[in-house]
């Protein structure tokens, strides 16, 4: 198969072969709020309405992942299905549909988020700052990957990008809240290497393999983040944790 490039509006979409049976379709280049609606366009209406034969639909940046069951269909049938739902997708036809709103407490700081203090003097504002403006800010979950329940956010303040850890940690807790580069993100499996700056971590369980979804978040939903303190977590959480229970102030 080839790459098929196809002019529709907002831009060229290029559809790519990805193996026997899979395609990647390319909506724009680089991390985008503007490709990322079209991504998200392309992929509900491929999850409402699947193509005979689809197996799955994978969002990410600026692509998705199509595959396909060979014993149904074959490559040149995708291809034209796709060809015809991108037109609607991208033309505005498709579902419009926002995704949740989705709020997630964040313990900030403290051995919470060990790399607070060295995020703030990187960027030259204090912690309390880059608690405020983490929190202030208004998430897009671009996509899920790396690992089971990773959340990748946009809308990070640019104030607040930092590069990665020059040696990432052997192990993250799950629920982590972190920076990278210009992102921040969620870890949602915990005991998983991880090359992020932690700032906080939230006792929202967003990844569980016993669940009809296991993923709490999905592309599309959109996350609010707000401090919280220790005191604030369910009953057990910071046990099971591996944190110090905390206890209220005496009166």
């Amino acid at each position: 198969m080839l790459v098929q490039e196809l002019d529709l509006a907002g831009g060229p979409v290029r559809i790519r072969p990805a193996g026997d049976a899979a395609v990647l379709v390319e909506l724009g280049d680089g991390v985008d709020p503007a490709v990322h609606r079209r991504v998200m366009a392309l992929w509900r209406t491929l999850v409402e309405r699947p193509l005979p034969g689809m197996i799955e639909a994978v969002p990410a940046y600026r692509s998705v992942l199509v595959t396909w069951d060979p014993r149904v269909t074959d490559g040149a049938r995708i291809r034209a299905a796709l060809e015809r739902r991108l037109r609607e997708a991208v033309d505005g036809r498709g579902p419009r549909r926002r995704g949740r709103q989705v709020t997630i407490p964040v313990i900030y700081g403290g051995s919470y988020g060990p790399d607070l203090e060295a995020v703030a003097e990187r960027v030259g504002l204090s912690p309390d700052e880059v608690v405020r403006r983490h929190a202030a800010g208004r998430y897009v979950v671009y996509m899920l990957g790396f690992l089971p329940g990773f959340v990748y956010l946009g809308g990070l303040d640019p104030a607040l990008a930092v590069p990665r850890r020059a040696s990432p940690r052997l192990e993250v807790p799950a629920g982590s809240v972190a920076i990278g580069g210009s992102q921040t993100g969620i870890y949602g499996l915990g005991g998983a290497p991880g090359g992020w700056h932690v700032i906080g971590r939230t006792w929202v369980t967003l990844w569980d393999a016993g669940r009809r979804r296991p993923a709490t978040l999905r592309p599309g939903d959109r996350v609010r983040f707000v401090a919280a303190s220790p005191e604030q977590a369910p009953p057990g959480w910071q046990e099971a944790a591996g944190e110090p229970r905390a206890t209220m102030p005496a009166a």
